[in-house]
Formats: structure tokens, C-alpha cells, sequence
């Protein structure tokens, strides 16, 4: 009976919190609502099932308790009750996803006016490539990736590519109104584009381009998310898009440099090729304000003496430096436990450049 009563109260409570709950979905932003309408149709089918199995076991447990003059009824097959299950179950399963199979086939299929904007994921960070006045983006590959002069492995001998513009940071802006069609790629590991205002998602797979295609339809600034583990820096890997203005939009995107232009030969510091190394391999394990991480903090740390794991110590300078990249557990810091791997595919104007990063974080 208590059971009974349980699952009854259970179902009224759940019914009712749902009813009057104070959370609800986040703000469209988008043109997507037909997401929104999958999404309340799966909790009205779920909710009917949970209701009818809930009240139905309660019934069972209430009016069939337990009595010691009465004996139970075997009936080991019933293929009445068989084909009404089966038919209840297959009406639900198409009403959960038939309507989802025609939403996706068009949320994959853009129009013909969508601009075109390529997503880069990489740990720990996004990156953002638009192409230029052919309207063409250039075909890329890993095989020419190079962190200091192309960091998004376009094809140099690929026409198109030369005037791509490189948007190397995690704020992305779109001008408001217009279809926009992304192609999405990882130079690493699994990732997932998502932006839930604009209910759209997608996972980054490495080796494919994979896309999805919306309409911005109100103006502000949107969280993105990686929706798949993609290591230990898995919760630092978030960015922004802004929507505004057409004018506004073109004013942001003229201060990017393109991939072959005098724009793009503009001579970069050593110290920032070494932050944009740090940003794309290091930052996830060490942090560059003093706080706590898997690895020491780099806030400081060049000239400093480290104790290490025997109680050795040792001055913090660029040899050591360049040994803890490239054979990081010759030396492990005392408190930390090791097992970073190793960088040793980084040439030495990139080792040099990073170590000279880890050094001004010391001035």
C-alpha cells in the first residue's frame, strides 16, 4: 500500500513541478524553433508514459496486495496484451522520430543565399575562418598545418584560399538576418559545436567536414560550447558569437588578416607566436594567473627554483624549460604527478618562441 501511495504522489509531484517549475528553455535566437517544437513533443510522449506505467503499477500494487486466501493466476502468454504493447510502443517510437528525421534533413541542408563561415575546433579553443570576395573558402588539410604561419592548414596552392580570412580567437560575429551555413572540422579530437540560443549542435569529427545551417534573429552576444570531452581542458573551451548589424559585422571582420596578403606577412612578436602555441597545446594543464592547475602555473615561474619529485632543485631557465617540453617527465615538480606528454614534434623556433612567452609572464 505504502509503495502504492508513493508512486502516486511521485507522479502528482513530478506533474507539478514540471507545471509550475521556474526553468524553461533558453531564449531563441534563431530561426530553429521547429527544435523546440521536437523537444516539447519528447516530453509530452515521455510524460504520458511515465504517468500510465507509474499509475498503472500503483493500481497493481494497491488492489493486488498482498492476501493470504487468495492465490495468483499463472498466465504465462498473453498475445492480446502482446500486440496492444507492440503497437503502443511502435506509434510511440515514430511519433518520437519520424518528425526529428524531416527537422534534420533540413537543419543539414542550407539555402542556396548561406554565407559561409568555416568552425576550426582544436584543444582547447575555437577558431573561425570566412571566405573573401570569391566567396569560396579554400580547401585545407593537416599536412599543412603549421602553428606559426598556417595555423588552419589552407592548401597554398588552392587560388580560392588566398584571400580566406583568419579569425584566430573565440568570438565569433554574424551580421543578423542572414542564413549562415558552418563547416565545421577538428585538427585533433572529437569536439562539438553548440550554441544553445541558437539550438544548434553538431560534433567535429576529425578527418570529415561536417556542417549545419541558421538564421540569427535577434542581436547579442551567445555562449558556445564544446559539447564533447575532449580532454582535461574540456571545460575551458567555450567562446561567443555576436549578432549584429550588416555594418557593424564588416567593420569586425576588416581588422582579420587573410591567408595571402601583405595583411598576413605583418610581422608577429616572438612572444605572441608563443601565446598562440600556448592557446592552442599548453593552457589547459597550466594557467598564466597563478591559480591551480593539473601543471604549475607559468605566472612567475621563469628564474624561479623549483623543489623537485627526490627533492633536487632546480633554476627554472631556458634549458629546463625546453627539457620539461620536449621529455616532460625527466623532471617532475614536487606535488605534481607528472605524465604530461610530450611536444617533441615542435621545431625549435617554436620551442624558443614559447619559452620566451613563459618568460614574460615572469617581468
Amino acid at each position: 500500500m505504502a509503495i502504492g501511495i508513493a508512486l502516486i504522489l511521485l507522479v502528482v509531484g513530478t506533474l507539478a513541478f514540471h507545471f509550475w517549475s521556474p526553468w524553461t528553455y533558453s531564449e531563441l535566437a534563431s530561426n530553429w524553433g521547429q527544435i523546440d517544437s521536437m523537444l516539447s513533443l519528447t516530453f509530452v510522449v515521455s510524460a504520458i508514459v511515465f504517468v500510465v506505467i507509474n499509475l498503472f503499477v500503483a493500481v497493481c500494487v494497491i488492489r493486488f496486495r498482498y492476501d493470504k486466501d487468495r492465490k495468483a493466476d499463472f498466465d504465462p502468454e498473453n498475445k492480446k496484451m502482446e500486440w496492444i504493447l507492440i503497437g503502443i510502443t511502435t506509434v510511440g517510437v515514430i511519433m518520437l522520430l519520424a518528425p526529428g528525421l524531416f527537422v534534420y534533413s533540413e537543419f543539414v541542408n542550407p539555402p542556396e543565399e548561406a554565407h559561409v563561415v568555416e568552425v576550426v575546433g582544436q584543444q582547447f579553443a575555437w577558431s573561425f575562418r570566412f571566405p573573401g570576395e570569391d566567396g569560396v573558402l579554400g580547401l585545407s588539410d593537416m599536412r599543412f598545418v603549421n602553428i606559426i604561419s598556417n595555423p588552419f592548414g589552407i592548401d597554398p596552392d588552392d587560388p580560392a584560399g588566398h584571400d580566406d580570412i583568419l579569425v584566430q580567437q573565440e568570438e565569433l560575429h554574424l551580421p543578423i538576418g542572414q542564413p549562415v551555413k558552418t563547416q565545421m572540422r577538428s585538427k585533433d579530437v572529437l569536439h562539438n559545436f553548440y550554441v544553445p540560443n541558437f539550438r544548434v549542435k553538431m560534433d567535429l569529427v576529425p578527418g570529415l567536414v561536417t556542417s549545419l545551417w541558421f538564421t540569427p534573429t535577434k542581436t547579442g552576444t551567445f555562449d558556445i560550447a564544446c559539447a564533447e570531452y575532449c580532454g582535461n581542458g574540456h571545460h575551458t573551451m567555450g567562446g561567443k558569437v555576436v549578432v549584429e548589424d550588416q555594418a557593424s559585422f564588416e567593420n569586425w571582420l576588416a581588422q582579420f588578416p587573410v591567408f595571402k596578403s601583405e595583411d598576413s606577412q605583418v610581422e608577429v612578436s616572438i612572444e605572441e607566436i608563443g601565446s598562440r602555441i600556448a592557446q592552442s597545446a599548453c593552457l589547459s594543464c597550466h594557467s598564466i594567473d597563478g591559480s591551480p592547475s593539473v601543471g604549475p602555473t607559468w605566472l612567475g615561474l621563469y628564474g624561479k627554483q623549483e623543489t623537485l619529485s627526490d627533492g633536487s632543485t632546480v633554476s627554472v631557465d631556458d634549458d629546463y624549460l625546453r627539457e620539461s617540453i620536449v621529455d616532460p617527465n625527466a623532471k617532475i615538480v614536487q606535488g605534481y604527478a607528472g605524465g604530461m606528454s610530450a611536444f617533441a614534434n615542435l621545431s625549435d623556433d617554436e620551442l624558443n618562441a614559447l619559452i620566451r612567452y613563459i618568460e614574460t609572464l615572469s617581468e
